[in-house]
């Protein structure tokens, strides 16, 4: 029993390691335990811990925000440079993805050129306006819910929100098969249905207990959590339509509309 439970927290660790190094660009070492820090993490089995690594993630973030904030700094100012850390942490992987589905779903009007032009790295008309509205609207409706509600409450949302939106971007992978067999998203593989429910309880109590901490009522917690989890069907729904399945651009696009989701609906909660 004593080396089964050895064995599921070696592999947690290594998961988690992956799951960071995939998702951001900090340094992660090699475990002592690890055979590749460099393979990708097996979806199949992985996503449990992604609200781990979604937590890891955001923390460069949080503290940035938290810095700015005790500086005297208004709160406007502390989100633009929170998000500003967090998209160089990330590499801007999720907004690119963002840009990316808007560009395709926008401008193509068949399957393969929409999924043509998702692959092209020029940014068009419809992508830069998604991802600086979406910029927008994450940096207004961090630095008013830290103006309204303190300090401590921001850097709880945002510490918050990196597993929340993280694993709501799993959800497409999950429910649609996979729009280019050969893409980044297909090679990763599915998450199995005792996965991705995991990975959603996990995110659920930690969400909770972050937001808990942060001070925020009891229904605005609830209303950010599962409206920001909800905010993937209609994703699903549109990129079933528009090209058959998914893509690692549109769990990126997920993510951000799940992140969007969750800070305005704290603010309004």
């Amino acid at each position: 029993m004593q080396h089964s439970n050895s064995g599921i927290v070696t592999q947690s660790l290594v998961a988690l390691a992956r799951c960071v190094r995939f998702y951001s660009r900090l340094s992660v070492p090699k475990l002592p335990f690890e055979d590749d820090p460099h393979g990708a993490p097996d979806f199949r089995v992985v996503p449990r811990v992604l609200p781990f690594a979604g937590v890891l993630i955001n923390l460069p973030a949080a503290l940035a925000f938290w810095g700015a904030g005790a500086l005297g700094m208004s709160g406007l100012l502390s989100a633009a440079l929170a998000v500003t850390v967090a998209i160089l942490v990330t590499g801007a992987m999720a907004e690119d993805g963002l840009s990316d589905v808007a560009d395709g779903f926008g401008g193509g009007h068949t399957i393969e050129r929409r999924l043509e032009i998702m692959a092209d790295s020029r940014l068009g008309a419809y992508g830069a306006a998604a991802m600086v509205m979406a910029l927008i609207i994450r940096v207004m409706a961090l630095g008013d819910l830290a103006d309204l509600s303190g300090l401590v409450s921001g850097v709880t949302a945002l510490v918050a929100v990196g597993a929340v939106s993280r694993v709501a971007g799993l959800l497409p992978l999950v429910f649609l098969p996979s729009a280019r067999p050969g893409g980044k998203s297909a090679s990763v593989g599915r998450p199995t249905a005792m996965t991705i429910s995991v990975a959603l309880i996990l995110t659920i109590i930690i969400g909770a207990a972050l937001l808990f901490l942060g001070g925020f009522h009891a229904r605005g917690i609830a209303l950010a959590l599962i409206l920001s989890l909800l905010a993937s069907f209609p994703m699903i729904a549109l990129a079933q339509r528009m090209i058959g399945g998914q893509t690692g651009d549109v769990a990126g696009a997920t993510q951000q509309v799940a992140e969007v989701v969750f800070f305005v609906t704290l603010l309004v909660a």
